[in-house]
């Protein structure tokens, strides 16, 4: 499997600040963002893009998937915010293309957000049937660029269990609709080997969190071995299912002192995960 880190965990670093840094600490690939505004952002064009790649390859980097946070304020579930939602699916898709990417990351749509203010319910069997609907309409758009959309299962109270998600995606019935399982985010609600071992060959790419129960709400999240991640067990199920695609670790919120430490620890947690050490 393949070491890879998300731009988020750099905390607004530059990408080729991250990619100098993510090379450093021994990582082998960066996951970038598109954002509203930025190097990577609604606004960037092929040429900019393109000067991105090479400022990766320079750096020894690879880039592989494009994650977003616009979801959360636009998406698929959202009766009138679902147009700008695919809309951003589709730059996405294009920036990814220019970058080199395979992968973008998609949250298809929420029932409810806790975390973000004002968010207004969806009715769960709205919130999937829009969601779905948007998805394919998108198919086409994802296989015209060659690259996969990932739906990613994230705290937004929508496939919860591991059946329910993959039934989402293989009800697209397409090569270009795959599972981007975060390892992290399934604790709340069950246990990652599980989901692993029924999302099986679905699995397109994977994020690297780690999480305590006994927390709850996002200050559960923590550094990785330090929470209930049984990651033994995670990538025995991985290995077992034939995964030996990228390992993305996703460390968010950055250390308020020596951010750049969050990075090393980062990169000596995974060779211990994957077997490196």
């Amino acid at each position: 499997m393949k070491k890879g880190i998300n731009i988020w965990s750099f905390g607004g670093m530059k990408p080729d600040r991250a990619f100098d840094l993510a090379k450093k600490a021994g990582f082998e690939g960066v996951e970038l963002a598109l954002e509203a505004e930025g190097e990577i952002s609604l606004q960037t064009t092929e040429k900019q893009a393109v000067a991105v790649k090479k400022s990766a390859s320079d750096a020894g980097i690879a880039l592989y998937s494009l994650a977003t946070g616009l979801y959360w304020e636009n998406n698929y579930s959202m009766a009138n915010n679902r147009k700008k939602a695919i809309d951003i699916t589709k730059k996405q898709l294009e920036t990814a293309r220019f970058l080199g990417c395979d992968t973008i990351l998609v949250v298809p749509g929420a029932v409810g957000v806790d975390f973000v203010p004002g968010y207004v319910p969806e009715h769960y069997k709205d919130a999937y049937e829009r969601a779905a609907d948007a998805v394919n309409e998108l198919i086409p758009f994802a296989q015209s660029a060659g690259v996969i959309m990932g739906i990613e299962n994230v705290w937004n109270k929508f496939l919860l269990s591991p059946l329910e998600f993959k039934q989402f995606v293989e009800a697209a019935a397409s090569e270009y609709v795959r599972a981007y399982f975060d390892v992290g985010n399934a604790v709340l609600v069950g246990y990652p080997e599980h989901w692993i071992d029924i999302l099986g060959s679905l699995i397109k790419k994977v994020h690297f969190k780690d999480y305590r129960r006994e927390a709850g709400g996002l200050h559960g999240f923590v550094d990785l071995l330090a929470g209930d991640v049984d990651y033994p067990a995670v990538v025995k199920a991985l290995c077992a299912v034939g995964y030996d695609g990228w390992c993305t670790a996703e460390m968010i919120p950055v250390y308020k002192h020596y951010p750049e430490a969050l990075i090393y620890n980062t990169s000596k947690s995974m060779d211990y995960i994957l077997g490196r050490v």
